[in-house]
């Protein structure tokens, strides 16, 4: 039975991911099965599920660093922390220009996708899995530092913010509709635009019997996985008004959008953790 991952084995499955994770940055079309099964041969007989969870792990580590990941590999932490973080952060300093790739691609402009049936967009939530606390806590020691926090970034894109509120907006006139409430539908309200955006929502929309439903909405062109931003008055305004709060979250905004609904607080659904101070005198 294979024991711990050695280093020429982390080594050669941080250089697939990333040879994978740059692809899927650029647009090009690539296989993961086939990446997969070559990789196997290099490595020591590991199985299927072993490989699998180590590209999780990597996907974790990304966003830690505020770095996208892969899209299929959902992120888990419980990860080999004396050898795999310092593969990662050595394989990123030796990778400017994926770095570069990432900085264009947060910084974009975007347009509202066309879909045929915005409906249809709609997922299953993910569950929410509270992370294990790992024995072993040695920080890495790999000498590069992520000067930006490429996730944050994006959040702060100002037209993929606008865009995924325009479709969260034709995502709810249509749901409305199909429920036969088409006088609703022509009452919802971009709050974010015609308040602004301390509301700590950013839609009014309304269920069938009228209802109010009061939606934040967060997009990324990234994976479903991808962490996002919430600021303290958006968290105090899902816990004071948790009864009619839902959060859509948009995903794979780029070219294949979907998005998945929560309602209740956002402290409720999602794990929190805190990545900023306010440090003052008084």
């Amino acid at each position: 039975m294979p024991g711990a991952w050695t280093e020429t084995e982390v080594l050669a499955i941080v250089e697939v991911y990333f040879d994978m994770l740059a692809m899927e940055l650029k647009g090009i079309p690539y296989n993961k099965a086939q990446h997969n099964r070559e990789l196997a041969q290099r490595l020591n007989n590991r199985s299927k599920g072993s490989i699998e969870m180590k590209h999780m792990n990597i996907s974790a580590i990304l966003h830690e660093l505020g770095m996208p990941s892969i899209s299929g590999y959902k992120p888990y932490s419980n990860y080999q922390r004396n050898l795999l973080p310092d593969a990662v952060l050595d394989r990123l300093a030796a990778n400017p220009d994926l770095t570069e790739i990432v900085r264009n691609d947060v910084d974009s402009a975007v347009e509202v996708p066309t879909v045929t049936d915005i409906l249809d967009r709609l997922e299953t939530p993910p569950t929410m899995n509270m992370p294990k606390k790992s024995k072993e806590t040695r920080e890495p020691t790999g000498k590069y530092t992520i000067r930006t926090n490429f996730l944050k970034l994006e959040a702060a894109n100002k037209s993929l913010g606008d865009a995924g509120e325009q479709f969260a907006l034709n995502f709810e006139r249509a749901w409305l509709i199909s429920h036969g409430k088409d006088s609703l539908a022509d009452k919802i309200e971009h709050v974010a635009k015609t308040q602004g955006d301390g509301a700590g929502f950013d839609i009014r929309s309304f269920e069938p019997d009228g209802t109010d439903r009061f939606i934040e909405v967060k997009t990324t062109k990234y994976g479903r996985y991808s962490p996002f931003f919430v600021s303290a008055n958006e968290l105090r305004f899902s816990e004071e008004h948790a009864k009619y709060y839902h959060l859509h979250r948009i995903f794979q905004f780029r070219d294949d959008p979907r998005l998945f609904s929560l309602s209740g607080s956002v402290g409720k659904n999602f794990i929190l953790s805190p990545t900023e101070y306010r440090a003052s005198l008084s």
